[in-house]
């Protein structure tokens, strides 16, 4: 017991800094996303219309997202999610984004990605293990501007309106093709403890400390449009 002893506390130790060095991953990927919405708080008059805010549902916040710079590029990123509750917007749950995007790629580039799912089957689609965008749900590059419009049949038939932010600069994106996981793993890592994304996003987990900041800034950037609609 005397030899097992060591090996043990030094097993244990080891688990412990991965898991706090985990733990410091997660966080800093939400405060990224944070990051990603104070710049379209930022710049009211590019980022994003009164009408797409007003009816957004769930909201999927993808920084640095990344293209591969190859014939067929790779894409890949990872990011948080967050939906509309009874009471305000939910704990946020994890996700990655992978594609593939065919054609030459001038260098290998990273963007943020912001996904709004404007409808109730888009937000309950998130629910699911895999989302393949424009095949599980439909998907249209989101217009741009805070006095825009996005149109009736754009609302009426897009599950998710896409955008993109780079060098500042934020648009609408095709993401047609490219394919939303709930990431397991890290969202039970965030948690400590095995919990449905039904759960999380429909507001029966408390907001965790970390992610305080990231779900008051997505409040206040959704709440302050929808008031502006009325």
């Amino acid at each position: 017991m005397r030899k097992l002893l060591p090996l043990v506390l030094l097993s244990a130790f080891i688990s412990s800094n991965a898991y706090a060095a985990d733990q410091a991953k997660l966080d800093a990927r939400i405060d990224a996303a944070h990051a990603v919405l104070h710049e379209l708080m930022d710049t009211p008059d590019h980022g994003l219309p009164d009408s797409v805010a007003s009816h957004a549902t769930c909201v999927v916040v993808v920084p640095s997202f990344k293209k591969g710079a190859f014939v067929v590029g790779a894409e890949y990123g990872q990011g948080v999610v967050t939906c509309r509750t009874g009471h305000g917007w939910s704990a946020p749950a994890f996700v990655q984004l992978t594609g593939a995007s065919f054609g030459f790629q001038a260098g290998g580039q990273a963007t943020d990605l912001v996904l709004v799912a404007v409808t109730h089957a888009g937000a309950q689609r998130l629910l699911h293990d895999k989302i393949k965008l424009g095949a599980d749900v439909s998907v249209a590059a989101g217009p741009v501007g805070r006095d825009s419009q996005a149109s009736t049949t754009e609302l009426a038939n897009a599950g998710f309106l896409t955008y993109s932010r780079n060098k500042g600069l934020f648009a609408g994106v095709d993401l047609n093709g490219d394919v939303v996981n709930q990431n397991l793993n890290d969202t039970q890592t965030y948690y400590g403890r095995d919990i449905s994304y039904e759960k999380i996003l429909s507001g029966g987990v408390p907001t965790p400390p970390g992610a305080v900041h990231f779900v008051r800034t997505v409040n206040q950037l959704f709440h302050a449009h929808a008031r502006n609609t009325k």
